[in-house]
């Protein structure tokens, strides 16, 4: 019974979002769209806990997949940056803001990073390319992150200063060209740097929010120092270049871990 312990209470988490969302907003949609993201999180906790070796992609294509194709291209709905900017803008409090509350500003407060581990739809392609351990020394790119956070706020706010028409549908088409150029800077990174995670860690704009929060993360890796015999596996495994042999909330990286779980999975002395 105790493997269920956290599929159910990452399930009771989301059930307890959606409920609100769904008696606050009163909207039926945030109930079916907060369960089944809660569903699946929850499927793919169980399933690693059995040790099945693609639990996290199954996560990531059941959350990804929902979000880019029915959320993004059926609905209509811009889930980037830019969508959550015009929504803020135009003072509204659904879709991609309520998203962005709960995935990237709030949410990671309990969770971390685990977005980018188990939800994203650009990793979730990224994920699949060969390189899934960095393969080259990290670059002191981080800061073009803040570059892209701005341009997408300064693209948003030119259109309501020029007071555009039908922006609803250029932000459509928006969210479809920025996910094109996103898989395709990310896949060109990653033969680049020979990295898979090399956009998440030096192009993505999404991680402005994230890394601050994912700083007080309830949910984190540690270590036991007496069962770790400092072999270094966890560090060579770790697509972040996150040191989790380091149980202080300064290590290395920290605020870069997406809960991927290859380290706990590697490491020899189950230490983690």
């Amino acid at each position: 019974m105790r493997k269920f312990t956290l599929p159910v209470i990452f399930l009771a988490i989301f059930e307890a979002v959606a409920v609100t969302l769904w008696l606050t907003k009163d909207n039926i949609f945030y109930l079916f769209n907060f369960s089944y993201i809660g569903v699946s999180v929850s499927l793919g906790i169980f399933l690693y806990l059995k040790n099945y070796k693609h639990a996290r992609r199954i996560v990531q294509l059941l959350v990804g997949l929902y979000m880019l194709v029915y959320l993004g291209i059926i609905c209509n709905e811009n889930m980037q940056l830019e969508g959550f900017w015009y929504y803020l803008f135009t003072g509204v409090f659904e879709a991609a803001t309520i998203h962005y509350a709960v995935a990237k500003i709030f949410g990671p407060l309990i969770f971390g990073r685990g977005w980018c581990g188990y939800a994203c739809w650009t990793a979730m392609v990224l994920d699949f390319l060969p390189y899934k351990t960095p393969k080259k020394s990290r670059k002191k790119l981080g800061f073009i992150r803040y570059i892209t956070f701005a341009a997408s706020l300064v693209f948003v706010a030119a259109l309501f200063l020029a007071k555009v028409g039908n922006i609803e549908r250029i932000m459509f088409w928006a969210f479809i060209v920025g996910n094109v150029l996103y898989y395709a800077v990310g896949i060109a990174l990653a033969f680049i740097f020979k990295d898979n995670r090399a956009f998440c860690k030096y192009i993505c704009p999404i991680t402005v929010f994230l890394k601050p929060m994912s700083y007080f993360s309830l949910f984190r890796i540690k270590c036991d120092r007496q069962k770790c015999i400092d072999c270094g596996k966890c560090k060579r495994v770790c697509p972040m270049d996150v040191d989790v042999t380091d149980n202080s909330r300064k290590r290395k990286n920290g605020t870069e871990c997406i809960l991927c779980m290859e380290c706990v999975k590697n490491c020899p002395k189950n230490a983690l």
